[in-house]
């Protein structure tokens, strides 16, 4: 673990997006750089993509959400 340096907006826009998705400001920085990276990895998939192949990655079943919403 390690200190990176982020300027003072960044770190404010960091702090509201935060507070908005009900994670700590560092769990938000780690989300954000873990989507950069898998962007920059994988340009071709949407954001909706990666986040459908990361859940599924993880075993998260979410057959019963889209029952329920139909």
């Amino acid at each position: 673990m390690g200190i990176v340096n982020i300027d003072a907006e960044l770190h404010e826009q960091l702090r509201r997006a935060s507070a908005v998705a009900c994670r700590s400001i560092n769990a938000q920085a780690a989300f954000w750089i873990k989507i950069g990276m898998l962007c920059e990895m994988n340009p071709t998939l949407s954001f909706n993509e990666l986040l459908v192949r990361e859940m599924r990655g993880a075993g998260v079943d979410t057959s019963a959400l889209h029952e329920s919403a139909s």
